[in-house]
């Protein structure tokens, strides 16, 4: 080698050295000058998890915009995943957990215990009564992984060994197995976060606050829970919230996985979806509107990302901001439904004439026009607020009020039936406006079976027939018309068949040849005349009555009942959801007819002395059926009393039901009708002064 080609080569190792180092030093220049706090933050950045921010529920507001219930603020202490011990750390996460309940128990706090084993008075452990699912699920693959058979003491032992608890007293063991197993059974994790409590006192929040760096992960947040303004309004049409359990979590989660099948949602609906989706630790509408109304109330969650850099310094930020539930308002107004809860709470206490089998009852009012139910009361009744504090008490009274009388109790309905088989008459031209029935006590049209009236009427027509409600008068009509064609009527008018409200309701039992037989009777002929008058199988509810007697009130549609008039959004911007009046069928009942029926319920009105000083004049029937009930062994002997009514009869605005459990007879109840007609006239009277200050117009 020559040293012409010796000095090319070392000049181009020399150009080929400098030219790397230049482009070495050009990218360093551009991380760290150029791009230096974007590739710090990558650096710095070590760990990233979201959680859950869990929206409000939405408020629901009665017919003038009167708040019924909304939210308070609350503290609540929740474990973060993010900050908390992890299951390799299970000695620190015990010494968090036993302090913490020492704290609560020295405020005398409640916190989540769900552990269904204690120790008996002898310190032995043992399983909780009436907890088999509890039971069952604590020694599941889930959480303690045993067999069915373990006994308590077998539980008690795992739980040591799983959750490294042998250092701890048994009862000091239980209360920390009791988190430690929730932590499991409702899967917490970064994303998942763990109530330990609600609802708790300031001085307590305070004094975890002040112990942070000890209590890791366990935060105060504020967050919201149902208020009830009155929890005495309406408590079997509202409802309440309560925890999950494990059978609406799969149905819920049923639900969620055949919406993600759809293919056509958009990115943005599937990730509201997401955030919409139930946790084992959510609360949900247990029954009543909160139950019907859950996909309105139920908000969209947020997302709260937490980061960890290298150095374990975490920061926190909302990515998505929760959305509130929707506003639910209800055709319910709460003056009128308080005014004719306590007209119900007066009368039927006033009226328990029978000791054994005590009086209870219903109260139905309704938009004869619309369909809206205006009030709607059952007695006796509860409160909300302390729905939880006394539910065992309520559940045993014997006089059932957790029951909704108006929506699920069934009646033989009596004379009120009388209404429907005379408008049948008219129309199939069995009886005319004229046509009379001599009454003379006892219709023996069916020589082996006597059928009674309580009176002796003479010769009545139709119109004084209903007036004076006339047995013989309407056993003749109902043979006459046979049961198909009478039952033809009853279906037109609703009877046998739900009103739509939005909770649950009885059908009833519209009594009929076929309904006889699937329940393996007979149907003979008397049974015939016996259904003209509400008896032999008729069944029906107060509201189904209450909507019955509107059809006939507003000349022959009958309008789908129902409770809520609109949902809008949390802020009253949108209107999601406008309830218009729904027809369900025009019965087709001629003017005519309807007006001589109308004309029989206007004398009956005007002869009840009840009604006499009300601003309007009513138009009404009553009725009377035997009931019978078990007490103490023996069957005991009642009378339901009931009146169907409308007003002002010349031009209805409302119709009102009111069924009465084991009270002498119809015509009594005229007294409680009279005042709900008060009520509701007043309350008219009051709808354009100025509202409550916290009072909001739909």
């Amino acid at each position: 080698m020559n040293n012409r080609t010796l000095h090319f080569r070392i000049s181009a190792f020399t150009v080929a050295v400098t030219l790397v180092f230049s482009i070495f030093a050009a990218d360093l220049f551009r991380i760290q000058i150029i791009h230096g706090d974007e590739y710090k933050s990558e650096r710095v950045a070590y760990k990233q998890s979201d959680t859950t921010i869990v929206a409000s529920r939405g408020e629901i507001l009665d017919c003038n915009g009167k708040k019924l219930v909304t939210n308070k603020q609350i503290n609540t202490v929740v474990f973060n995943g993010s900050y908390f011990p992890r299951t390799s750390e299970q000695k620190q996460r015990n010494e968090i957990i036993i302090s913490l309940i020492r704290l609560f128990e020295k405020y005398k706090a409640e916190w989540n215990d769900w552990l269904p084993l204690k120790l008996s008075t002898d310190g032995k452990p043992e399983f909780e009564p009436d907890r088999d699912e509890d039971i069952k699920l604590l020694k599941s693959k889930s959480i303690l992984s045993l067999n069915d058979y373990a006994t308590a003491q077998n539980c008690l032992d795992e739980i040591k060994a799983k959750f490294e608890l042998q250092d701890y007293s048994d009862a000091d063991a239980l209360k920390i197995a009791s988190v430690c197993c929730s932590l499991k059974r409702l899967v917490f994790s970064t994303t998942n976060p763990y109530t330990f409590a609600e609802d708790i006192p300031v001085e307590l929040a305070s004094a975890i606050k002040e112990n942070s760096r000890f209590y890791a992960g366990v935060e105060i947040v504020v967050t919201t829970a149902r208020q009830y303004l009155n929890g005495t309004i309406a408590p079997h049409i509202i409802g309440i919230t309560g925890p999950l359990n494990a059978e609406e979590y799969e149905r819920e989660t049923k639900k969620y996985e055949q919406a993600k099948q759809d293919e056509t949602l958009s990115s943005q609906q599937q990730s509201v979806l997401d955030l919409r989706a139930y946790s084992l630790n959510d609360t949900i509408g247990k029954f009543g509107l909160e139950s019907a109304m859950e996909e309105y109330l139920r908000g969209t969650n947020g997302v709260e990302r937490t980061i960890t850099d290298s150095e374990g310094n975490k920061t926190t930020e909302v990515i998505t901001a929760p959305v509130q539930g929707s506003t639910v308002i209800l055709t319910l107004n709460a003056d009128l439904q308080l005014q004719v809860q306590d007209a119900l709470k007066s009368f039927v206490q006033s009226h328990r004439d029978n000791s054994a089998i005590p009086a209870v009852g219903s109260a139905v009012v309704t938009n004869v026009n619309t369909g809206e139910i205006l009030a709607c009361a059952t007695y006796p009744s509860y409160d909300l607020t302390s729905y939880y504090d006394n539910y065992s008490e309520l559940s045993k009274d014997k006089a059932s009020p957790l029951w909704n009388r108006a929506l699920q109790s069934t009646y033989e309905p009596g004379s009120t039936f009388k209404l429907a088989v005379a408008l049948a008459g008219l129309e199939e031209g069995v009886i005319d406006s004229k046509s009379t029935v001599f009454c003379n006590h006892i219709y023996d049209y069916f020589k082996d079976t006597p059928f009674k009236c309580l009176g002796k009427h003479g010769y009545v027509d139709v119109t004084e027939a209903l007036n004076q409600s006339c047995n013989i008068f309407f056993y003749e009509t109902g043979r006459k018309l046979g049961i198909e064609k009478m039952n033809d009527y009853c279906t037109r008018l609703g009877l046998g068949q739900k009103t739509g409200v939005e909770i649950n309701e009885s059908a009833g039992v519209l009594a009929s040849i076929e309904y006889r037989q699937a329940h393996g009777g007979i149907w003979y002929p008397g049974d015939t005349v016996q259904a003209a008058i509400g008896q032999s199988d008729n069944l029906f509810t107060p509201i189904q009555l209450c909507n019955y007697v509107a059809t006939v009130a507003n000349g022959g549609t009958r309008y789908k009942a129902h409770f809520v008039k609109s949902i809008k959004s949390a802020d009253y911007s949108q209107t999601i959801v406008e309830n218009k009046p729904v027809v369900l069928n025009e019965t087709g009942i001629s003017k005519k007819s309807i007006d001589i029926v109308k004309a029989g319920m206007n004398r009956l009105g005007a002869r009840l002395s009840a009604f006499d000083g009300l601003p309007v004049k009513v138009a009404a029937k009553t009725g009377t059926a035997e009931s019978k009930a078990k007490v103490n062994g023996r069957i005991e002997s009642g009378l339901n009393g009931f009146m169907v009514s409308f007003a002002p009869s010349d031009k209805p605005e409302i119709a009102v039901c009111v069924a009465i459990e084991n009270l002498n007879s119809g015509s009594a109840t005229a007294e409680l009708v009279a005042n709900i007609y008060k009520a509701y006239f007043n309350t008219k009277s009051e709808i354009n002064k100025s509202q409550d200050i916290n009072t909001v117009l739909p």
